[in-house]
């Protein structure tokens, strides 16, 4: 665990750099990126400055397309060479930095809906094989009543027409999802099921329990959120780069034993760390409304910290924090957390541990949007308890005894915005602060300035090259 947290640099330095495998074919631009259509959607809509966000696999053709994008469209055209958190999310804030007016997303996408800027999707259009596919689903659902839900990647989503037209004649009871992205979603449907930026009607008469999911795609986050998500459907799934199909094995069960682990670590947690994943998905400022709520009533105390794309080695910087929660799209919410120094857990999980009003029911919720008022799982929190009448509640892991229930907090506590003190004798107020008070108690703070107490000296020359090989190593030794 602690090459974890620290490295000398020398796997980094020496690293090999290669083209990636999936990168787009270099002959056709125009029709990977969908030029055409992203060209009227700036033009549509008047747009002048545009950002183009470009995943790291992609990033060798940005110069070309946005050189393209200008001359076709005469807006200015800047590349986002680097998102603050998951690829898969629009960047509006580093869009804003550049003063766009609409962003074009390319690649990959957890279909997050967006709330400042205009976005327009290009996942850019993968080679899928659709025989081969097809043969694979008959291989694996050979009864031709089978009810079966399709679902794909957003890069193959431009061969799903075609692949129906040739399943549909031999599976009545087959269902292909469709994609929602850019304009405002039409009214649900009676039986209509929407989640992951997907939508698809349910006919059967025991819902969605009674259906085979279908995924075209390969294996990575997407799938796992899906797996946990409809855990009540079995799953199988065809990847268009070895051309293979099969029945997943992955153990749901073992990893949702994984994941109500993890609940129980939180009931224990006395400190959370509140993690900011997002700033581009819409509500993610009421769902941290929400948990420093649910967390100050829980008798927990919480500290929201935004760090950008969470490692090991920024989030060891937090001893004092018992777990983290982050706060992310679908796909990004499911970390693994085993290298790091404390776990992570979704809002959901969250949620399970400190609501008590919430109880696992099988139903999982990677994405934090259907907590919230409103939505689908969105759960009030219960009227508080006398600490004398709450029921005893013994951690499963420790053994010790915890609080269980929700609190108010005492009417004489001030907010942290009012809760002021002298600071010196010119009676100059300060605001206290909770972490700035543990802080303090460190041994070790850091670097301290020491302001007229340094002697100044004159610059030297210092050492030349690199850290792991200084030029002058060997005459020293």
């Amino acid at each position: 665990m602690t090459a974890a947290f620290s490295s000398d640099g020398e796997v980094a330095l020496r690293r090999e750099l290669r083209p990636p495998a999936a990168a787009a074919p270099r002959g056709d631009l125009d029709g990977f990126y969908e030029t055409g259509r992203a060209a009227a959607f700036v033009r549509d809509g008047g747009f002048r400055r545009v950002a183009l966000q470009f995943p790291d696999e992609l990033l060798p053709d940005a110069a070309a397309v946005a050189a393209r994008m200008e001359a076709v469209t005469g807006a200015e055209m800047f590349v986002l060479g680097d998102t603050t958190y998951g690829s898969c999310c629009v960047d509006e804030v580093a869009a804003e930095h550049a003063g766009a007016e609409a962003v074009l997303h390319y690649g990959p996408s957890c279909l997050s809906p967006c709330g400042k800027l205009p976005v327009l999707h290009v996942f850019g259009q993968q080679p899928l094989d659709v025989g081969r596919c097809a043969e694979a689903f008959r291989e694996l659902y050979p009864e031709r009543r089978s009810r079966v839900v399709v679902l794909s990647d957003v890069v193959y989503a431009h061969a799903m027409g075609e692949l129906e037209q040739q399943l549909c004649p031999e599976y009545p009871n087959i269902t292909f999802s469709r994609l929602e992205c850019g304009d405002p979603p039409a009214p649900a449907l009676p039986g209509e099921e929407r989640r992951f930026g997907r939508r698809f009607l349910v006919e059967a008469p025991g819902g969605l329990q009674d259906y085979a999911m279908f995924y075209v795609g390969a294996e990575g986050l997407a799938l796992t959120s899906f797996m946990l998500t409809w855990n009540c459907c079995p799953f199988s799934s065809f990847d268009p780069t070895t051309g293979c199909g099969r029945r997943e094995t992955l153990n749901v069960n073992r990893a949702l034993m994984r994941r109500l682990y993890l609940v129980e670590r939180a009931r224990d947690a006395r400190v959370v760390g509140v993690l900011v994943g997002t700033l581009g998905v819409v509500g993610y400022l009421a769902l941290l409304q929400r948990l420093r709520e649910l967390l100050r009533r829980a008798g927990k105390r919480s500290y929201t910290l935004a760090v950008g794309k969470p490692n090991p080695a920024k989030l060891a910087n937090f001893p004092e924090v018992d777990i983290f929660v982050l706060v992310a799209c679908a796909q990004n919410s499911l970390l693994d957390s085993s290298d790091f120094y404390r776990p992570i857990v979704t809002p959901y999980e969250l949620e399970l541990a400190c609501n008590p009003a919430r109880e696992w029911t099988g139903n999982y919720f990677t994405d934090f949007r259907d907590l919230l008022p409103g939505a689908c799982a969105h759960m009030e929190l219960p009227p508080a308890v006398p600490a004398a009448e709450a029921i005893p509640d013994i951690s499963l892991i420790t053994g010790e005894m915890r609080a269980a229930h929700l609190c108010d907090p005492p009417a004489s506590q001030l907010p942290p915005s009012a809760a002021l003190a002298c600071r010196d004798q010119t009676r100059a107020l300060a605001e206290i602060s909770p972490a700035a008070s543990f802080l303090e108690s460190r041994s070790w703070r850091g670097l301290e300035q020491q302001l007229g107490q340094t002697p100044v000296s004159k610059a030297v020359q210092g050492r030349r090259g690199i850290a792991i090989a200084y030029e002058d190593e060997g005459c020293e030794q």
